[in-house]
């Protein structure tokens, strides 16, 4: 179980204050996988980010009774200085993991060779992608994070993600923030609607779908 107990989320920016999320409250159910929508700027990324427990609320509490990944090919966590390999022993020991299994799964994934021995600050974002969806999928989450990207890489290397990530969906819930409806309608039998500083949630995809549209026009 997720839940947000009065959450409010608000941003400084040159003497300007942006409230995203404002004393919101919900509860995200074990066994249900959910959509994130909303129109631009509606506080979509942050929420995922509260979620993950990578930002923590300007007030209220979120509460995680369950093991929540980072967003699917978020590189932003890893040291810039460390290799990719000991990057990956060190997360690995993080989340109570035998980094020798964890490393020989995003070895084989990751298809990055001798990067992994260099370090981070050297890799693309192509290579840093890809070395975040093999972390991801080498470490057993109850709920996986989708911030828009389901696969990274080549086309070749997008078929190895989803086939992947489509064995880790018959045992883990999915949260994922997408613009194509579509991918909500496949993925999602629940959806979230930010607007206003508000969540709200809907339990018929379509009827939410319904109600973002009319809020793009």
């Amino acid at each position: 179980m997720i839940r947000f107990d009065n959450v409010t989320k608000i941003y400084r920016t040159n003497g300007q204050k942006r409230t995203i999320l404002e004393k919101v409250s919900f509860t995200l159910r074990p066994g249900t996988s959910y959509g994130i929508i909303g129109i631009n700027g509606a506080g979509k990324s942050t929420t995922m980010r509260l979620i993950a427990g990578t930002e923590e609320p300007t007030k209220g509490k979120v509460h995680r009774g369950l093991r929540v990944s980072w967003p699917l090919g978020f590189a932003g966590g890893f040291h810039p200085l460390m290799t990719g390999r000991d990057n990956v022993i060190f997360v690995a020991r993080i989340y109570g993991e035998d980094p020798r299994r964890v490393l020989e799964f995003v070895e084989d994934f990751s298809e990055l060779g001798s990067y992994l021995d260099v370090p981070i600050k050297t890799y693309s974002s192509g290579m840093g992608a890809r070395l975040a969806y093999g972390m991801s999928m080498a470490i057993p989450f109850d709920c996986y994070l989708i911030d828009e990207t389901l696969a990274v890489g080549d086309g070749r290397f997008q078929k190895r993600c989803a086939e992947v990530f489509n064995a880790r969906r018959e045992t883990a819930d999915v949260i994922l923030i997408s613009h194509d409806m579509e991918t909500i309608r496949s993925y999602c039998s629940e959806v979230i609607i930010l607007v206003g500083g508000r969540a709200i949630i809907y339990d018929d995809v379509n009827e939410a779908i319904e109600v973002y549209r009319r809020l793009n026009t």
